[in-house]
């Protein structure tokens, strides 16, 4: 047996899959379903993105059962390699044996045979192809002909077991060469027509003599391999099953671990959001003694631990505000009685030698600041004490800024500043308490005439739909970021080397952006060191409503131009429950 001009035999083309003569059939789409359809898969490819990055049981899970399909790839291919091998190898030894067998019995019927005339020659041949289709062989074909090249005398002609299909077009030159040439036994593997359609086999040729032919003749049995590929086709389907429940299952164990581990860590950060929202109580529930268990005992430690500091600081904060509030009430009694006996003394100051004289000037000033400082703490507590209410009322902020203005005007030329307000012709009404929307606006104004150099200071007010606006604009020494940086903090000083018997009590800002707040509204700072400082409130027209468009721009027009790098501007905004920093350089 020669194996030299053939393979594996290819699976025959199954019915049905012949293209059709016009091309493979098409849909049309017109361009706006194309393109919608187009937009529906892009969102659902963004959609399986935004859950493969936000859901780690969602990568997990899905690379598991990826890579568990690869590997069952691989072992499925690697194995249906082997079963086709093993099938088609010993089905091909059976039909090489079988062709053998054949082959051998119809050279013995030849042999035995006296014919000596060509009618007789085709006599013998079609008796043994009666024999060999009453003989149970697996062939399913038989072809028996001449060598092309014979010169036999006997006019032999093509022979076939069954009729009706151009079985000489299935035997190749290479392989009826080979038969007259070489002798022996060959085979090549062929895609073999049936009723039911072409199916994958095999055509072995060996030469045969028949009596009174001449020269050898050669005869050919097709066998056919359906049944292997219909076995082969099978078990694909079986491992394809398995793969599919297996990955099925990979991924409904991995879902299930993955969860079952994650949960812990899910329960940690919904407790420790709860945590954050002020529930100090919240703890995680502990099962077992595993690495879970002991992160939920590790989480549990660590919230009682902030629990205890957190409400030692509440408690030292407790004190501290009613210290404060205390010492603030307490002094009041003795201060009254100290500044009603400084208003006497300074009464008759005129009637003093010039140093005591002096004495009781200096006692009147700073009883005054020492009241002043006393009503700010009183205020400063009230705040963190949450007891701070408003006294709201409608009114028009133009009124309030006017007599703000009225107020500090005295102190404004003293210093050479002029004051100049600009206000629309309309209304600016809105619901505030008065008092304290006066003293923010006082507290600015004040600011601003001391820090303002005596250059100008500018009052904008402005208003839309849901907000009001005052911004109050200086030309004066300006703030760095890190002095802006602390601009509402309480007791700072822009300035350290200012003497404490002098200017404010370093609470007006602070109370200011508490009155804001107050109000649900904002107080924001803008400065440029050199260039002057700009403070902008905001106030809704309804208190504890939303500001929604903000009437004025925090930085002053002029500040839309470019400016060097080395003189950057610095905004602090103060919006809602925090305070937020930022520095922008340029503007």
């Amino acid at each position: 047996m020669t194996e030299d001009l053939g393979g594996p035999p290819p699976a025959g083309p199954r019915v049905g899959s012949v293209p059709h003569p016009a091309g493979p059939a098409t849909t049309y789409r017109p361009p706006a379903r194309r393109s919608a359809l187009r937009r529906r898969l892009r969102r659902k490819l963004l959609r399986l993105m935004q859950s493969w990055r936000s859901s780690l049981t969602v990568r997990v899970v899905s690379t598991t059962v990826l890579g568990g399909l690869l590997a069952l790839g691989i072992v499925g291919g690697v194995l249906s390699a082997q079963i086709r091998e093993g099938l088609y190898e010993e089905r091909v030894d059976q039909m090489l044996q079988d062709a053998a067998l054949q082959r051998q019995e119809a050279q013995e019927m030849f042999d035995s045979s006296t014919a000596t005339t060509s009618q007789d020659v085709q006599g013998v041949a079609n008796d043994w192809l009666e024999s060999l289709s009453l003989s149970g062989t697996d062939a399913d074909y038989a072809y028996l002909r001449s060598s092309p090249r014979s010169d036999s005398p006997v006019d032999f002609q093509d022979l076939v077991n069954v009729g009706g299909y151009d079985l000489p077009s299935l035997v190749s030159e290479d392989l009826s060469t080979a038969v007259e040439e070489e002798g022996g036994q060959h085979w090549q593997p062929i895609s073999l027509p049936t009723p039911d359609g072409e199916v994958p086999g095999i055509v072995v040729g060996a030469p045969v003599t028949l009596p009174a032919a001449g020269d050898a003749q050669e005869l050919y049995l097709f066998y056919s391999l359906q049944t292997e590929e219909e076995t082969l086709g099978l078990v694909l389907q079986v491992l394809a099953v398995g793969a599919l429940a297996i990955a099925v299952l990979l991924g409904a164990m991995t879902w299930g671990i993955t969860r079952w581990v994650l949960q812990p860590v899910t329960d940690a950060v919904l407790a420790a959001e709860r945590l954050a929202d002020g529930e100090l109580d919240e703890r995680m529930d502990v099962r077992g003694r595993d690495e879970l268990a002991l992160l939920g005992q590790s989480f549990n430690e660590m919230a009682a631990s902030l629990q205890r500091q957190i409400e030692r600081m509440e408690e030292l904060s407790r004190l501290q505000q009613r210290f404060v509030s205390d010492v603030s009430h307490e002094l009041r009694t003795p201060l009254t009685t100290i500044r009603m006996a400084g208003e006497l003394i300074h009464e008759s100051r005129e009637s003093f030698d010039p140093a005591v004289r002096r004495s009781a000037e200096l006692l009147h000033a700073q009883l005054d600041r020492f009241e002043s400082m006393l009503a700010d703490l009183l205020e400063i507590s009230r705040f963190d004490a949450g007891a701070a209410i408003l006294e709201v009322e409608e009114r028009d902020v133009r009124d309030l800024v006017g007599h703000v203005v009225d107020l500090t005007a005295i102190l404004a030329d003293a210093k050479g500043s002029p004051l100049r307000v600009d206000a629309p012709d309309e209304p600016c009404t809105a619901a505030v308490d008065s008092r304290r929307i006066e003293r923010v606006l006082r507290n600015l104004l004040s600011n601003a005439i001391e820090h303002g150099e005596g250059q100008p200071i500018e009052i904008t007010v402005a208003a839309s739909n849901s907000a009001v606006a005052v911004r109050v604009r200086d030309h004066g020494v300006g703030m760095d970021a890190d002095a802006a940086s602390h601009v509402f903090d309480r007791f700072w000083r822009a300035d350290p080397a200012r003497a404490r018997t002098t200017g404010g009590t370093g609470l007006g800002l602070a109370i200011s952006l508490e009155d804001a707040r107050l109000h649900g509204g904002s107080l924001e700072a803008w400065s440029r060191p050199g260039e002057g400082a700009s403070f902008l409130l905001t106030l809704p027209r309804r208190a504890g409503a939303d500001i929604g468009v903000r009437p004025l721009r925090l930085e002053p027009d002029e500040d839309a131009q470019d400016r060097p790098e080395q003189n950057p501007s610095v905004i602090v905004s103060s919006d809602g429950p925090s305070l937020t920093r930022t520095s922008e350089e340029n503007g």
